[in-house]
């Protein structure tokens, strides 16, 4: 038979991993704002580097600070938060690793993608997901359902629409047309990882099964956070004379604003206290 034995504290290598990402996110944003030239990418994606830095450096970096002490104090709302963040970040910087020119800070972004991808995985997988259920027991969950079902079928439809021509005809997709990229990354992260991951998440969720609640703490804050660097993103492009379709411009906002509103109600729905069965990055113990 097997018990967990919960722990209130996160345990020293997520602790040290989750330093050393806040530390090595701090450099890679940093030189990326305020080294001139210090990208060699194509005129088309500098914007989106700088915007995308600079939503890290501002939101995610201090939102990472707090999430990770009141996480390590006990806090269940403080672990979701800091796993979505750490989401955010794993998504970011894996695209950096395989998406960026190579640069200076290559091994930076490779540390931060291996950082990130093991707090996470582990994290994930020493929460106990009755725990966050029983403390949002009896919050109504179809508001993230429905949010999670249309994030996953606009960026399905998006996608689609401009990887799907250009497969049948043997071109490029427009937006690498003016790159040097072999793929299309971003839309290998979000069709492979991302798009699944939602529909996943708003199943569960649907069927009350406690792993929804985890996911879809995490992936609203994540998706959020990602959000806001796109629009982030889409600042610095207009700033540069580039065109963004307004339609683009006004659905980004509207699902950053309603993923903002969102992922607020369902982190405030979760206690203060720590749950008594919180396994955050706790030993579990066998008993025979």
């Amino acid at each position: 038979m097997m018990a967990s034995q919960p722990t209130r504290r996160l345990t020293r290598p997520y602790l040290v991993a989750s330093t050393l990402t806040l530390l090595l996110a701090v450099v890679a944003t940093g030189v990326g704002l305020f080294v001139p030239e210090f990208y060699r990418d194509a005129e088309l994606l500098l914007p989106q580097l700088y915007g995308q830095d600079l939503l890290t450096l501002v939101v995610a970096v201090p939102a990472l600070v707090g999430a990770l002490y009141y996480s390590h104090q006990g806090s269940l709302r403080g672990y979701v938060v800091w796993l979505g963040v750490t989401g955010y970040l794993l998504y970011t910087y894996a695209s950096y690793a395989f998406l960026t020119a190579f640069n200076e800070l290559y091994l930076v972004y490779v540390a931060l993608f291996a950082l990130t991808l093991f707090t996470l995985v582990g994290g994930i997988a020493r929460i106990d997901p009755t725990d966050l259920k029983e403390a949002l027991n009896g919050h109504p969950v179809r508001g993230y359902v429905a949010f999670q079902a249309l994030v996953a079928g606009l960026l399905t439809l998006m996608w689609l629409a401009e990887v799907g021509p250009a497969s049948l005809a043997g071109t490029r997709p427009p937006s690498i047309a003016e790159t040097t990229l072999p793929v299309p990354v971003i839309q290998s992260l979000d069709l492979g990882v991302v798009i699944p991951s939602f529909a996943l998440s708003a199943t569960l969720l649907w069927k009350q099964r406690a792993w929804g609640y985890v996911f879809t703490g995490v992936l609203l804050v994540k998706g959020t956070t990602l959000g806001l660097a796109v629009l982030a993103m889409i600042v610095f492009m207009l700033q540069n004379g580039q065109t963004v379709p307004l339609p683009q411009i006004v659905l980004f906002g509207l699902l950053s604003l309603t993923g903002l509103a969102l992922m607020t109600r369902f982190i405030r729905a979760i206690p203060h206290s720590p749950s008594k069965t919180q396994a955050h990055a706790g030993a579990k113990t066998r008993t025979d």
